[in-house]
């Protein structure tokens, strides 16, 4: 025997109500996805960020000036007490002194020269004379052929020392005209002779100069 369903358990009374159901809610579906705007949105833009440019700069190098450290401090005396003894100590003076060696002396200092003082006079009570003039001693010159061919013509001055028996000495030319003149002035000059000066009563040594003449004749 069959069981018989139950009139509740009859679901052809409710496919009319769930098919309308269905249609209503598949419209309202469709009718949200028709709304909804599905085109894509344009990409946001990404802002970037400005790079900072570092600018190096350069550093000159400068020199450091060492200063120097200050001076260190005197050291500060300290007082000593007064009661403070002081130990006596030998000082053994004669042990490694051999006092009856020969002691090596310094060698003496060298001895000064003694400048020479001059043994002549410049200017006396009587000056010396030249025997038989100057032009007598112009007539012993022969004229240098250097000094004639040049034409050289001047004075030819020459100093020298009249001593006590009336001869030159240390004749020496203090201004010559060259061309072989001078040597032939110190020649002439040297064989001259001269009374001698006199200086209270007794014949000295004197210092005298003479010019000698050189020109040509025309």
């Amino acid at each position: 025997m069959t069981e018989r369903k139950k009139p509740e358990a009859d679901l052809r009374k409710y496919h009319t109500l769930f098919l309308e159901l269905g249609l209503l809610i598949t419209l309202v579906i469709f009718i949200i996805a028709v709304k909804i705007n599905i085109t894509s949105t344009e990409p946001e833009e990404v802002a970037l960020e400005e790079q900072e440019v570092v600018e190096m700069e350069e550093v000159i190098q400068t020199k450091q000036v060492e200063t120097p450290p200050p001076p260190p401090r005197p050291p500060v005396p300290v007082e000593v007490p007064n009661d403070e003894i002081i130990e006596d100590v030998e000082i053994n003076i004669g042990g490694d002194l051999d006092l009856g060696g020969q002691l090596d002396m310094p060698p003496p200092p060298p001895p000064e020269e003694e400048e020479e003082e001059e043994d002549f006079f410049v200017v006396v009570e009587e000056m010396p004379e030249l025997i038989g003039g100057l032009g007598e001693l112009q007539k012993q010159i022969k004229y240098p052929e250097m000094a004639r061919r040049a034409g050289i013509e001047g004075r030819v001055y020459v100093q020298f020392i009249v001593n006590e028996q009336g001869s030159v000495e240390n004749a020496q030319v203090i201004r010559g005209i060259g061309g072989g003149a001078d040597e032939e002035a110190l020649r002439v000059v040297k064989q001259a002779k001269f009374k001698p000066g006199m200086q209270r009563g007794r014949p000295v040594r004197v210092q005298y100069s003479l010019p000698i003449f050189f020109r040509l004749q025309n």
